[in-house]
């Protein structure tokens, strides 16, 4: 702890967002960078606590003292090190992570202004690439191999982690570029699909290899599906198999008039206008656009609030966004779910400050149209009363139905946790495909744990 008072005369300061009428002609980060000095000062505030609440919070086990003292110091590339102890990909969760550890960081606890850890994490992996901390290395071989189903961030550290421990991993994917979800489902304005791209190159010169267009469907009606199963669809034997197909299914909303031109899941529009950045051509029929359009979002969460900042990006007239819960609490705490708790507050998106109509317990009755093309959904606002026989709180109507007017609507209500067979001892499941949808963050989490157990099945 470099400077003991610094948390008590250095307030926190973030480096903001790119002014609005610049960032929504583009799909540039949207984010901006402290300079260095700067970056060492709000590092300085970390108070290397008796009992590191950051380091407790989050799923990666990272932690936040060790690395942001070595940055105020100056020693980027001891930070660097420190971070990639626990975090195989911090220049992912540097962008992305709603930072667990911010929320139980000391400083939040007593007046809401904790160590920016997540900027100062992205800050430091940012300069390991500038300065070439970063180089490929050679691991030495154990005759082992690993088949790894699935490019996003679980498969990729489980793929990272064994490479490392001298297994030949090869990396199978139905895309035809790696990152999941981090490449097909967080817009550019969040995540350059750069910073993929560097990730895979350097995992590509360690020996990782990547084969894409390869679609793994599991033989199904089986009681166990075993290893050679799965290498019958692969067309190569292995000696581990780990699953890391994510949620690929989608939460539908199965209303009348679902059919309507203009409907559309969330991923179909986040998924295609990344994809048309990386060069994808598509037929102007297949285009999906908000262009000049008044665009609906159902779903409150980080998915719709990306439909949001897409639609502004392709021109769109209006956006409203509806969701089927309550409001959550303005203010930095929630009394309903305090400390250790995640604070169920009202969260402001770079993407909801570019403009939204935001609304809450609205339920969507159908959806309605003229000649097969959408022009609005009827809703109706709705209450929610607690449940006599416990679970669940009931939904009541509050109020008369109304249609709100659009063109093109989003639906971003989260995904299906996938129903997986049972697998032989060599196959193990990682990441939201065998926990259901959740943060970036778990999903690394889960992959470096399903390492383990590869390595520890290997060895017997």
């Amino acid at each position: 702890m470099g400077n003991p008072k610094a948390f008590l005369t250095v307030p926190r300061v973030e480096a903001g967002y790119r002014p609005i009428h610049d960032r929504v002609k583009d799909f540039s980060e949207v984010e901006q960078t402290l300079n260095t000095h700067d970056r060492r000062e709000q590092a300085s505030r970390c108070m290397d606590c008796g009992v590191p609440f950051c380091h407790w919070a989050c799923p990666l086990g990272n932690k936040p003292p060790e690395w942001n003292d070595a940055l105020y110091k100056g020693d980027w590339k001891l930070a660097y090190q420190r971070l990639t102890d626990t975090n195989d990909f911090p220049e992912f969760t540097g962008r992305i992570c709603p930072a667990l550890c911010e929320k139980s960081c000391v400083l939040n606890l007593t007046n809401h202004e904790p160590v920016t850890n997540r900027e100062d994490e992205c800050a430091i992996t940012e300069a390991a690439w500038r300065e070439n901390y970063i180089l490929p290395q050679n691991y030495e071989r154990n005759g082992k191999t690993v088949a790894v189903i699935g490019a996003g961030p679980a498969g990729l550290v489980a793929a990272n982690r064994l490479n490392k421990q001298g297994f030949a991993v090869t990396v199978f994917d139905k895309n035809e570029a790696a990152g999941g979800l981090l490449r097909y489902g967080i817009p550019n304005f969040k995540l350059n699909k750069l910073i993929i791209d560097r990730r895979i190159e350097l995992m590509e010169k360690e020996g990782v290899a990547f084969r894409y267009g390869v679609d793994v469907s599991l033989p199904e009606g089986k009681d166990v599906v075993t290893g050679e199963d799965i290498a019958a669809v692969l067309g190569q034997a292995f000696d581990a198999y780990v699953i890391a197909t994510g949620t690929p299914t989608a939460r539908d909303l199965n209303i009348p008039g679902r059919d309507l031109k203009g409907v559309h899941l969330a991923l179909e529009l986040l998924a295609q206008q990344n994809r048309v950045l990386a060069g994808m051509e598509f037929a102007k029929a297949d285009r999906v656009t908000a262009k000049g359009k008044d665009v609906l979002v159902i779903g409150g969460g980080d998915t719709g609030s990306d439909c949001i900042g897409t639609s502004h990006r392709q021109g769109c007239k209006s956006v409203t966004q509806i969701e089927i819960m309550p409001k959550p609490v303005e203010g930095p705490e929630d009394p309903n779910s305090p400390w250790p708790n995640w604070p169920r507050t009202l969260k402001t998106t770079s993407s909801h400050e570019e403009g939204c109509t935001r609304r809450w317990n609205i339920n969507s009755l159908e959806f309605i149209g003229k000649d097969g093309k959408l022009t609005g959904v009827r809703v109706q606002p709705i209450d929610w009363k607690p449940n006599p026989e416990g679970g669940r709180p009931i939904m009541v109507e509050a109020g008369e139905p109304e249609v709100i007017k659009c063109e093109i609507c989003f639906l971003a209500m989260g995904f299906l946790k996938p129903q997986q067979p049972q697998f032989a001892d060599n196959v193990f499941v990682a990441g939201d495909a065998a926990n259901g949808a959740s943060l970036v963050v778990r999903a690394m989490a889960s992959g470096r744990e399903t390492a383990k157990k590869v390595q520890a099945f290997l060895a017997k």
